[in-house]
């Protein structure tokens, strides 16, 4: 059996250094909420593989999903024979994605390809070029993910020149500063200095930011984006890549703000670990293009069609709301906890919804400066004390939390006990 430093040593030689890893942990087996490494080592699993496996890893009624239907086929191609999994997937979802009216689906295999196709199809319905997104937003790696990105460093550096007419402006976010008003007024003053509102034809944005330190787009924002949308004929495209599927205790963030968008970008949790992403927007705009004009090979795989379906079932017969929502005040409550600590000086913010929750790490909380280094030790020892645990922000000073929404109370305390724990040491290190 081959050790993880000795399976890293061949990937080092045979992978792309450009490929960077939250762990060295190489992953032998997984069950809910825990996997073990290739050493033996059980770890409780606070990543769920960046907020896709809500619904743990080989959940058995997945696993049966997926064996059967590849007793019957596992590729196609649904523009050559189509199949009823596409179909019934895409009914399922146009009924109960956050969209005014009327709604279309359509099947890709990635996050990134779901934005691309999202702008897309904006710009083909309205017959303007422009695509407006936010500071620290993240929307993939291809070029037009790129573009749209809002950070630099690691996502951006190096790969231009990046597609024309995007814009971006600074997303809302008061602990750093900047209000909602000040957010449409950047908006307002884009739209007055460098491109129309008749030159825009969608705008994105993450309910909560994913990469960017899971900041929650305040609900008067969103509100007011939205009719600023409605007033200038701009697509409202919501990135719910990551905060989709019972992520933030309700089966999509936009909810919590009682807004529905234009368009959809939807992945990660929509297939239980398999690659399946979707498009799910009006059907006026969904149905701009012409045949051919959208599609893909592998889009609308029907093995991760009958994951997905398996997916939604689970959401719904053990409400991963609920749970979702459960397993967040854990974690808040035990974060807060920590930040209330006389010993303890670096917690700057708590915030979350559902179980989509971080905490961003600072020098002292008087001044506010960003301690990546702290984050990085508490990584480091969360790892070593059998933690899996992600970062993220802009200043890569943010730890955020994702289990699994079917991991027990027992398991999300052992894990909030080795954070903690990996905490305390971290600190104690660095003074």
């Amino acid at each position: 059996m081959a050790t993880s430093a000795e399976l890293h040593a061949r990937r080092m030689d045979a992978v792309p250094r450009g490929i960077g890893h939250a762990t060295l942990i190489y992953a032998k087996r997984a069950k809910n909420a825990e996997i073990w490494s290739e050493d033996g080592k059980r770890y409780i699993d606070f990543g769920a593989g960046i907020a896709v496996v809500n619904t743990g890893h080989q959940h058995p009624r997945i696993v049966e999903a997926v064996k059967r239907q590849l007793e019957d086929f596992s590729h196609v191609c649904f523009q050559v024979t189509p199949h009823e999994n596409y179909v019934a997937l895409a009914e399922r979802l146009n009924a109960v994605a956050p969209i005014s009216g009327p709604a279309k689906t359509m099947l890709a295999s990635t996050g990134a390809e779901a934005v691309e196709n999202a702008v897309k199809v904006a710009r083909i319905y309205t017959g303007r070029p422009g695509i407006i997104s936010f500071s620290g937003g993240f929307h993939g790696r291809t070029h037009m993910g790129m573009a749209l990105t809002g950070k630099a460093v690691p996502y951006k550096k190096g790969f231009g020149p990046f597609p024309a007419d995007i814009y971006n402006v600074a997303f809302p976010n008061l602990y750093h500063g900047t209000s909602s008003g000040e957010s449409i007024k950047a908006l307002k003053a884009l739209f007055k200095y460098q491109a129309d509102p008749s030159t825009i034809a969608g705008i994105i944005i993450e309910p909560v930011q994913g990469e960017g330190g899971f900041n929650i787009a305040p609900f008067d924002f969103l509100d007011a984006l939205r009719a600023l949308c409605d007033e200038h004929g701009i697509v409202l495209i919501a990135d719910e890549i990551q905060t989709g599927f019972a992520r933030t205790g309700k089966l999509f963030a936009l909810e919590h703000a009682g807004i529905k968008a234009d368009v959809v970008t939807l992945a990660k949790g929509l297939a239980g670990g398999l690659p399946l992403s979707a498009i799910v927007g009006r059907a006026d705009i969904m149905d701009a293009s012409g045949p051919g004009g959208l599609g893909g090979t592998y889009a609308g795989n029907p093995v991760a069609c009958a994951a997905a379906h398996t997916v939604l079932d689970i959401i719904e017969d053990e409400d991963l709301c609920a749970r979702s929502n459960a397993i967040g005040a854990i974690i808040m409550g035990r974060c807060r906890e920590l930040a209330e600590r006389s010993n303890l000086n670096c917690i700057g913010d708590v915030r979350g919804l559902g179980a989509m929750c971080a905490v961003e790490f600072v020098k002292d909380v008087k001044s506010g400066e960003p301690a990546p280094e702290l984050t990085a030790a508490v990584l480091k020892a969360g790892n070593e004390r059998g933690l899996i645990l992600l970062s993220c922000g802009t200043y890569g000073n943010v730890i955020r939390f994702l289990p699994p929404l079917t991991a027990s109370d027992e398991i999300v305390k052992e894990g909030m006990d080795i954070f903690e724990a990996s905490l305390t040491e971290a600190v104690s290190k660095l003074q």
